[in-house]
This record gives structure tokens, sequence and C-alpha cells, in this order.
């Protein structure tokens, strides 16, 4: 995309190993950026043996997100990952930690062995992760080797351990990371339905509402008191971006809050222009809704998705081309193989997935990429669609928010997060 404004010259200047940053400059860059209808190079599906060339692009992606993260401030700059994308966890790790990342948060999944990798990583020792594998018999052990050591071509050097926090909805799961994680699990962010992106699914049997939602309960409803008891901070996620989220969250125990949607369609967010542009002008018209939908994401979770009059969703050309969500799972000879309901019917049938898994999933992987301007280009005049998710704070956003001139700013969004009740009340 020809590197506007030259931060990712910045970033690769400052990488400690130069001649990484030499070859995937040399790779990738193309001076005054890419056409419109030229596709972005395909990179390299994750695997369970990485290529060194995968190993260093990784590495340094996230090197370069946390250092142009951290520029021009002293606060504190956290790396959120999914648990359910295990593959391409460790390099990320290393490389963010390389940055002086500060905090990994994770969810999506039972982040048990995490802490663990981060000591060992912060050591400069090398690591190994298990995976998750559908079908695997009893006994069976897969897991994804990372050795730093190979990156330097030497010994690697000693790092800051970032804090760790775990992304949860129940106190039972947080109770048992704070005891059995392969580490010190440094606090919880407590998630609630309300949040956007993935959701833990309702405790017991799934139940739809007629709009075909997820229905949750009082059993849903995290346990703050059991969270308080536990002695590790946490803090309040999904629907606490709001004026005077902070004070109710921090009166219920809570060391602070989680805000995202507010964030998401601010000036300075990732999101497209264009898409934030939409978001809003549909918002502003009464013409959105934020579903809880529990088939669109490959990984079995419940996933916002903001759903308007645009045909975001347009029917789409079967294709998994970058591979994050996969599902690993045992093949008849015992070898580990990958498919993902986003690839074309036949061959994730072949692969033994089943037929009732492939309705109504969309390539979450493409449609976010799309959705912050990096969708790929494909053949035959057109493109990936963008996938926007929101919690359903949105809705509320502009009688929260009221707008100024143009988008808002984050540090004015801070300004009002902060601002005590009583002074919202006067306002």
């Amino acid at each position: 995309m020809g590197d506007p404004g030259g931060a990712f010259q910045r970033a690769f200047a400052a990488f400690p190993l130069p001649k990484i940053a030499e070859r995937v400059w040399e790779r990738y860059f193309i001076a005054g950026g890419k056409s419109t209808r030229e596709p972005f190079l395909p990179l390299p599906m994750p695997s369970l043996k990485p290529t060194r060339e995968q190993l260093e692009l990784i590495v340094l992606a996230n090197f370069c997100e946390i250092y142009l993260a951290k520029n021009g401030h002293d606060g504190l700059v956290g790396l959120n990952l999914l648990e359910k994308i295990q593959l391409p966890t460790q390099p990320s790790l290393y490389g963010a930690m390389l940055a002086g990342v500060d905090v990994v948060l994770m969810g999506a999944g039972i982040p048990r062995q995490i802490p663990g990798i981060l000591d060992q990583l912060a050591r400069g020792e090398d690591t190994r992760q298990k995976m998750d594998v559908t079908g695997s018999a009893a006994g069976e052990e897969t897991s994804v080797p990372f050795d730093p050591a190979l990156i330097w071509d030497g010994p690697a050097p000693v790092l800051k351990r970032p804090l760790f926090l775990a992304i949860v909805s129940s106190s039972t799961l947080a109770t048992n990371l704070a005891r059995k994680s392969s580490g010190k699990v440094d606090g919880f962010v407590v998630e609630g339905a309300t949040a956007g992106g993935h959701n833990a699914p309702p405790r017991g049997p799934m139940q739809l509402s007629p709009e075909g939602e997820p229905v949750y309960g009082p059993r849903d409803a995290a346990d703050l008191k059991a969270f308080s008891e536990l002695g590790l901070p946490f803090w309040l996620a999904g629907g606490y971006g709001r004026p005077g989220g902070l004070a109710q969250a921090q009166a219920q125990g809570a060391r602070g809050i989680q805000a995202g949607t507010v964030f998401a369609f601010c000036e300075e967010s990732g999101i497209s222009h264009g898409v934030k542009d939409t978001v809003l002008r549909r918002l502003r018209d009464g013409l959105l809704k934020v579903k809880t939908d529990p088939r669109v994401s490959p990984t079995g979770f419940p996933f916002k998705v903001v759903k308007g009059p645009e045909a975001w969703h347009a029917p789409r050309k079967k294709i998994c081309d970058l591979g994050f969500l996969r599902e690993a799972y045992r093949k008849p000879d015992g070898t580990v193989g990958f498919r993902c309901p986003g690839e074309p019917d036949a061959a994730y049938l072949r692969k033994g997935g089943l037929p009732e898994d492939m309705v109504g999933r969309e390539c979450v992987c493409n449609g976010l990429l799309a959705t912050i301007g990096m969708g790929q280009c494909r053949p035959g005049e057109w493109g990936e669609m963008p996938l926007v998710t929101a919690g359903d704070a949105l809705l509320g956003l502009f009688k929260d928010f009221p707008p100024a001139d143009g988008l808002w700013k984050a540090a004015d969004i801070v300004r009002v997060l902060l601002q005590p009740v009583e002074s919202l009340a006067v306002s």
C-alpha cells in the first residue's frame, strides 16, 4: 500500500534484526502503493511447521504494530489475541515482546498455556503450544514449537514479561485459569454478552430468540463477588463504554472498564472511513441493528454483526486463503489436517466436515480485513466485502456521545469516560 506517511519505514528501522526487515521490505514494499484493482500478494497459510519466512513475517508484523502504538506517549499498550487462533500465537507474542508490549489479553477459549509461554519467551527459551485437534484419540497430543534462537541465529535476549489478562465471562473459568494456568495470571477482563466481536455462548443448550439470536439468562451473568474474592484485578466489558460506566464498574469492585465500540467508530480507529461514514449515517437514520449471530463465525462462538440496508453480505464465492480460523482435525491416517466451512463445499465435506456446519458461515478473516480497508481483490471484478462488528452499545452511541463536527476523537471519548458521575449529571 506504499506505506503512506512512512510509519512502517520507521518501525522497520527500529527492528533489532535488520536483515529480516530488509528481506520483508524487499518482498512486499511497493513505492506509491499497488493499484486498487491489484490483489495483495498471498501469504503462506499458517501451518504446524512454519517456514522461516512465515516466522519472520509474523514476528516483524507484531513488532511493528506494538512499536507504532507505543510511539509518542508513556501509556500502556496491549495485544489482544484469540485462543481459537493458535498457529501464529507464539511468534506473534514474541514480536510484540520485542517491541515492549505491556499487556497480553486473550479470550475466545481457555488460554491456560499462555502465561507460561510468556515466561519462557521472556527468558529467551524455546516454547511449545498444544493444539486443539478435533477427533484426537485418547493420549494423542499435537503441539507447535517456537524457538526465538532461530530468529536471532543464536541465543535470544532476555525480554520484559508482559502482564497477562484473560478475557472470560464466568468466575468459574477465571478460578480455573488462576489455579491451573502454566504461569501467573495477572487479572481478568469480564466480558458480557453485549460486547462486540465474539461472545461466549450461553450456558446450557443453545436456545434462539425469534430473531435467531442466542438467549442469555441469569446463569450467564458474571458473579462479580466471586471475582472480587479471587484477589486479582478485573475490568468489566460489554456496555460500560458510556458516560458513568466506569463509576458503575468501580462500584462493583472492578479496577476499570474495557471500551471498544465507541472507539471503533472514532476518527483514529483502523476501520476504513467509508465504512465508518456508512455505519454512522445509517445509525443516525435508525436503519441499523446489531445481531448476535450464532452461525457466522467458523469458531462456533456467537459473533456480533452490524446489519444494515447495504449489501455488505452479498453472496460470496467460497475461498479460504488466509486460514486463521481453520479447524485442525485428525485425519484417518493419524496426521493433522485443516478445514474451514468458508472453503468450497466439496473440499470441506471431503475433509469430514458436516453439511450443517456450513450453514450461515461467512469468511470472518477476509471480512474483517475488508472492514479496515484491506479487502482482497478477486478475479472477475469482485472484492471482499466488509464484515462489521460492534457491541449493542452502538445503537445508543449518539445519545451517549452527542456528535460534534465530524467524527469523535479518541481523546474526547476518554475525557467523557473519565468524568465523575456528578459532573455528568450537571452537564
